[in-house]
């Protein structure tokens, strides 16, 4: 999209373009584009189209909010989620502030979740046309198209005890998503500035590298069964007092502690879970129960002989041990009439997709396999999900 066609979208010739395009169930088709281009010129009903479009993705990613919002498809695709956005805007109004800096807003997802908690926001974006766009969305803020870096020692005129900087580096470059703090923007080095200089906020993606980052409590948060980013926080004293897993899902959010000491080593029981991903990163295995035992040194497994009910664990019932072998998961699968299968690995040489195509699976049966090092040696456990129920122990509802 170019800076002409954004400025037509936010304009009343473009709320009236998006009223029409709204009526179609697919914007995406060729038939819905050539009704649309009998009334108004292509470049507008292409662009308008396509935010309809968008916006139904958003909806699903962020709620309702998102439905009146315009959007670049970069832009969404690096939205926060309106869950997340929600429970960081409310993480920052308990410890005080109230007013957000945001550096870097793209198309504002996180900085609209600001606004409606009813904070103030400033908000900068570098891209003009993305610019444009945020202004649409944060009529309530201030939105200003500049570098971060260069408009950062102006806006710290502003900043006083009330006032928390976001910053969410952009983490793509031009061979794709990098985890590398060396290829974010802006430079890692002005982040470690803010981070050092204001309280602040810095999204990052999940599988940044901790030993990289500066001696700051960090959140790793997942939301329903994903993780979905590293948080760093600066200047929130015993709010975050240490690396913590934040886990947000239908039932509200359940927090646990970083940086505990890996979980004893047990025989493998009758049951295993799989812990979320979030509490692999933060390293809270044996903050979950203390009853849990690791499978092996190491793998994030856990076993017991008894499920324990939490929302940071997926539990399997364990039918069968197999040896780790291609041909007797094929006999097993061919046997009971498997159809569906699932293959789950940890610390073990095996690719899921190449040994699905290898089992052969027929039929109207369904199994997980867990492929995995043991106290013994490595196996394939034959497993069916067990679903538990759980309430929110450890967590608040939102």
């Amino acid at each position: 999209m170019d800076h002409t066609v954004a400025r037509r979208l936010v304009s009343s010739e473009g709320r009236k373009a998006l009223e029409l395009a709204s009526t179609e169930a697919d914007p995406d088709s060729l038939s819905a584009a050539t009704r649309l281009r009998r009334q108004i010129d292509a470049d507008l009903a292409a662009a308008v189209l396509d935010q309809i479009s968008l916006r139904r993705q958003a909806v699903a990613k962020l709620g309702p909010v998102a439905a009146s919002m315009l959007w670049t498809r970069d832009g969404l695709e690096q939205a926060t989620r309106g869950d997340v956005s929600r429970w960081r805007a409310l993480r920052l109004n308990e410890a005080g502030f109230t007013h957000v800096i945001d550096l870097g807003c793209a198309c504002g997802a996180d900085a609209r979740a600001y606004l409606d908690a009813g904070f103030e926001v400033t908000a900068v974006e570098v891209d003009p046309v993305t610019a444009e766009l945020a202004r649409h969305n944060l009529p309530e803020a201030q939105v200003m198209c500049a570098d971060a870096t260069a408009v950062y020692g102006d806006l710290c005129e502003q900043v006083d005890s009330t006032t928390v900087v976001m910053l969410d580096p952009a983490r793509r470059t031009r061979r794709g998503r990098t985890w590398r703090l060396e290829d974010v923007q802006p430079p890692w080095s002005f982040v470690e500035k803010v981070l050092e200089s204001v309280s602040a906020v810095v999204k990052l993606g999940p599988g940044v590298d901790r030993s990289q980052l500066p001696d700051l409590p960090v959140t790793y948060v997942g939301h329903r069964g994903d993780l979905v980013e590293a948080t760093v926080w600066s200047g929130f004293g015993d709010l975050w007092p240490g690396d913590r897993a934040v886990l947000i899902d239908p039932a509200g959010v359940h927090q646990l502690p970083g940086r505990c000491p890996a979980p004893a080593v047990g025989e493998l029981g009758p049951f295993v879970a799989e812990p979320h991903p979030a509490a692999i990163r933060a390293g809270c295995l044996s903050a979950i129960d203390g009853s849990l035992h690791a499978v092996s040194g190491g793998i994030a497994y856990l076993t017991a002989v008894e499920p324990v009910a939490s929302p940071w664990l997926t539990w399997f019932a364990v039918k069968e041990v197999l040896p780790l072998d291609v041909r007797s998961l094929r006999s097993w699968v061919r046997n009971h009439h498997v159809g569906t299968v699932e293959i789950k690995k940890r610390g073990v040489n095996v690719d899921p997709v190449a040994w699905r195509r290898k089992l052969k699976p027929a039929g109207p049966n369904c199994v997980t396999f867990i492929c995995t090092p043991t106290t013994g040696s490595a196996k394939a456990l034959v497993c069916d999900r067990v679903r538990l129920p759980y309430g929110i122990s450890g967590g608040f509802r939102m």
